[in-house]
């Protein structure tokens, strides 16, 4: 018999390391290819390692709530044949971090957008709004910090004795301690929440980790951010006609579901196009004109969470592959498979509100991006119809359609030329193609 080594896979171009949440597979478990074995965390995304062999799982080389770093091993597997199979393996890092995860095409967009803008590229992991500015957190510290319920403004006054004021996993175990220790004062009233008593039938539930990233990020937004939405009505009836001819074929041909996603996703690319300076973000007082088109679009997650996976290059591409792809990465998103580059990079977003059969509606922006596209439910209405021989009343499917921008950069006019654009590439879809 022989040991196969599975190490942490790479997880993306600014991924150096990741917190093991949850061992799926016991020691002496029979293990197939593919299953999941682990789960883990970064501040992006959860995701599970696979096993890439078949055999026994024989040793965990981890432990839950460990940072491991990129590469290292965390488990073997006993496979047959004999001695140790490194050789098979692959002893280079690059290859050995591939292990466990399908291959992803490496994202060029961080250096082109730095290399117009004149910004350096880092591969340093994001920051967490703290005490005078910004703050780096590790994957652990956050993982301690959410078991213990301290919110980043609480983590944000906790003194680090890390470079640079960074906050260790024994500074916090430090204050966790001091903060059990303590005698807390004897509640005069009723245990209350943001200032609102708690009745005795009220059931009061924990933020999971992801909520409270969401939550995080919005609050973020908004203060960084002046809000402004702008609306538009587009008749969508020529498409509706269009998708309800062709969709029994598509599902029957490609095995997967043809949807109004992938075409209001290509819309959104070719607006951009015709308005590149909505497709910029913020950095200090320098404005970001990203060249490459990477349409994010907000995916509900069974848990009730939301993630926003990215289309990139979508400009580039085609109707068919534009809606292969919302289908396989609304699908990994729902199966907690996706990895951090697939919901990075995105430099415009979409959320259609009408698939819960709303209107109309102002989302967040997604930072750092200047603006996202909300689309509602199509309905049957009256509208008026003008013709050379006169206006006439008939029914047609409309669609409210929307965009929150971020009024630093963008202003009303931008916004309604955008917005106008899509309209102008939707009600001129080509009904005659196919997909």
């Amino acid at each position: 018999m022989a040991n196969y080594d599975i190490v942490l896979p790479r997880l993306g171009e600014a991924v150096i390391e990741a917190t093991l949440t949850r061992w799926l597979k016991k020691e002496g478990d029979a293990v197939n290819e593919e299953d999941p074995i682990a789960e883990i965390a970064t501040d992006k995304v959860d995701t599970e390692v696979t096993s890439p062999v078949t055999g026994i799982f024989r040793k965990r080389m981890a432990k839950e709530g460990d940072v491991v770093p990129v590469g290292k091993i965390i488990a073997v597997v006993e496979i047959k044949g004999e001695g140790k199979v490194a050789e098979e393996q692959g002893t280079k890092d690059e290859d050995e971090s591939k292990v466990g995860l399908p291959a992803v095409e490496p994202s060029k967009e961080a250096s082109e957008d730095a290399e117009a803008c004149e910004i350096p590229v880092t591969e340093e992991m994001p920051h967490e709004p703290g005490e005078g500015g910004t703050r780096f957190y590790s994957p652990l510290v956050r993982s301690i910090a959410l078991q213990e319920n301290i919110t980043f403004q609480e983590l944000g006054e906790i003194p680090g004795s890390g470079k640079n004021d960074r906050l260790t996993k024994q500074d916090l175990l430090n204050y966790i301690e001091k903060r059990r220790t303590s005698p807390a004062p004897l509640p005069a009233q009723p245990v209350t929440t943001q200032g609102m008593a708690v009745a005795a039938t009220d059931k009061v539930i924990e933020m999971d980790r992801v909520r409270q990233l969401i939550a995080t990020h919005m609050v973020k937004s908004v203060q960084t951010s002046p809000h402004v939405t702008s609306f538009i009505e587009v008749d969508m009836t020529p498409i509706v006609k269009w998708r309800e001819k062709n969709k029994d074929i598509f599902l029957k041909r490609e095995g997967i579901k043809l949807t109004y996603t992938p075409i209001l996703i290509e819309a959104i690319a070719k607006a951009v196009r015709d308005v590149p300076m909505i497709n910029v973000s913020i950095d200090g007082t320098r404005i970001l004109a990203h060249k490459r088109i990477n349409v994010g679009m907000a995916v509900a997650l069974p848990s009730s969470n939301l993630i926003v996976p990215v289309i990139r290059d979508a400009d580039q591409k085609s109707l068919l592959g534009i809606t292969k792809q919302v289908n396989d990465l609304a699908d990994r998103a729902r199966l907690n498979k996706l990895i951090p580059d697939e919901i990075a990079g995105g430099t415009i977003s979409l959320t259609n509100l009408g698939s819960f059969g709303t209107l109309m509606g102002t989302p967040i922006i997604n930072q750092p991006q200047a603006a996202i596209v909300a689309v509602g439910s199509i309905t049957k209405r009256p509208v008026v119809i003008e013709t050379p021989e006169g206006d006439t009343i008939g029914i047609r499917q409309m669609m409210f359609l929307s965009v929150t921008f971020d009024h630093r950069m963008v202003d009303g006019a931008m916004a309604g030329e955008f917005l106008n654009k899509m309209v102008g590439h939707l009600e001129k879809f080509d009904t005659n193609q196919t997909v």
